[in-house]
């Protein structure tokens, strides 16, 4: 694993597997990558607006989110496979709160055709490693609805600890879902 990552940028590579920030030059990519998997997703995410699948709506909202990422308060991440360049899927985290709390949230999605392949697994481990050591969290929050077993396993490859159930907790597909609250401790974690 190679890393050129700074607090405001994330580059982070394993092997063919590349984690980086997105940026405004790559709203057409993710516009596509959303399109091409809208159907694969739909079951897992929020009801998405016709701007969501569009070229502006995605300029726009890469544009605030330089602005998030230049702070330190969130981080929307792509995976891209490096030899061709594609697009694969997606971490985010978000509500990034310091002292006393040094904690986040991590959300992720990962196109049908990456599936089954350990992409997700690798790349979250960059991810998290990137949150651990550049932002010092010491604790980095996820949920995953009880029948998303893939989810579930992606994160306990990575050491997430089970905590409790959510009931109704996230609005997926137009319906309030429970979930499984899950986090994963910094070991290393020291004050700075």
């Amino acid at each position: 694993m190679s890393q050129i990552s700074t607090p405001q940028q994330v580059y982070e590579l394993d092997g063919d597997i590349l984690l980086r920030t997105a940026d405004v030059t790559d709203a057409y990519m993710i516009r596509e990558y959303f399109v091409a998997n809208k159907a694969y997703l739909k079951p897992w995410e929020p009801t998405r607006e016709a701007e969501f699948f569009s070229l502006s709506g995605w300029t726009r909202k890469l544009l605030k989110l330089q602005d998030v990422h230049k702070l330190g308060m969130g981080f929307y991440l792509l995976i891209i496979d490096k030899p061709s360049g594609s697009m694969l899927g997606t971490v985010s985290f978000s509500n990034l709160t310091r002292f006393p709390f040094y904690a986040c949230n991590v959300g992720y999605s990962l196109g049908e055709g990456a599936q089954g392949k350990g992409i997700m697994t690798r790349a979250l481990t960059m991810a998290v490693n990137y949150m651990f050591t550049q932002h010092n969290m010491h604790r980095i929050m996820a949920c995953y609805m009880p029948h998303n077993e893939r989810s579930a396993a992606v994160l306990e490859r990575l050491g997430f600890v089970r905590e409790g159930y959510a009931k109704n907790y996230l609005l997926i597909d137009g319906d309030w879902r429970d979930h499984i609250t899950t986090s994963l401790t910094n070991p290393n974690w020291q004050p700075k």
